[in-house]
């Protein structure tokens, strides 16, 4: 993982390492999000664990985060005797990238305001002075 946007933008990137860019997720993350997107069917944790060859719990903690970066969605499915169990399925694709886009719009007009309060702190003495007479 790149450490500071210049190595990001120096590395070759796919659409995929927005997933880690953007929301910090982790290689198991994409894996079980590439995993989803495959399936015609959503599919219970059990079975995310099983076509990721890890543990539940753990397949369960990343589905977790992919929930909350908006990447998966839950489903709940009765049983017609009573009970429910719960699956998984990605979420529309322009939903994510709409998401992603308003991120990075958020994300640049902050980046924008930091380097103007930049300018304004490191501002030379001569440059002011300058501004000043004018």
């Amino acid at each position: 993982m790149a450490d500071s946007m210049s190595e990001y933008l120096k590395q070759d990137m796919e659409c995929e390492g927005l997933l880690e860019c953007i929301h910090g997720l982790k290689n198991l993350d994409k894996e079980i999000f590439a995993v989803l997107t495959e399936q015609a069917e959503p599919l219970t944790v059990d079975e995310i664990a099983a076509e990721v060859d890890r543990e539940r719990s753990t397949a369960y903690r990343s589905v977790q985060r992919l929930i909350n970066s908006g990447f998966v969605q839950k489903e709940q499915v009765n049983y017609e005797q009573g009970g429910y169990y719960h699956v998984f399925r990605p979420t529309d694709p322009d939903e994510i990238a709409d998401d992603m886009q308003r991120m990075l719009n958020d994300w640049y007009a902050k980046m924008g305001q930091l380097i103007g309060e930049f300018r304004t702190k490191y501002d030379s003495p001569q440059d002011q002075t300058v501004a000043a007479e004018n």
